[in-house]
């Protein structure tokens, strides 16, 4: 009697074990799956001002509009050109953003324009800590690039 009880304990335990690993697989996957929807990128803005001069680049998945001084201008997007965007955006950890340090200091001066990109997710804006315009965090450049050109030198 006690061998039949033994193996009926054994079978419960090895089924409720397979139960529970099955369980724990499909919530990281959940988990997973949330953090990457987190993620969806709806809008980038670039942000350049100082005193007398203003521009904004608004990136969304089907246009681009510049505002400089209150001139609005609006061009079309290409999906291939958003996916770009919002790849980038996508690698950005976001909750940190805000905490990005600036490489240089010429904002404080007027020696640069002051700048900050805010990139909306989720239905949630990130605003990142301000930085001189054309030197953002490294965390920032490339897509600081891709939005608004990169930096020109003094030869071109």
């Amino acid at each position: 009697m006690n061998i039949p009880l033994i193996l009926l304990s054994t079978t419960l335990a090895v089924t409720s074990t397979s139960c529970i690993h099955k369980n724990n697989s499909e919530n990281t996957s959940s988990n997973i799956t949330t953090e990457v929807q987190q993620q969806k990128i709806e809008q980038v803005q670039l942000i350049e001002r100082t005193r007398g001069f203003s521009r904004s680049i608004v990136v969304t998945p089907s246009s681009k509009a510049s505002n400089i001084n209150e001139e609005i201008t609006n061009t079309k997007l290409s999906p291939a050109e958003w996916q770009a965007v919002s790849k980038l955006a996508g690698n950005i950890d976001l909750s940190k953003i805000s905490d990005l340090k600036a490489p240089t200091t010429g904002r404080h001066s007027d020696r640069a324009m002051i700048a900050s990109m805010i990139i909306t997710s989720g239905g949630k804006e990130y605003t990142s800590s301000d930085f001189d315009s054309g030197n953002p965090p490294k965390e920032l450049e490339a897509l600081y690039n891709i939005i608004n050109g990169p930096k020109k030198t003094e030869t071109q």
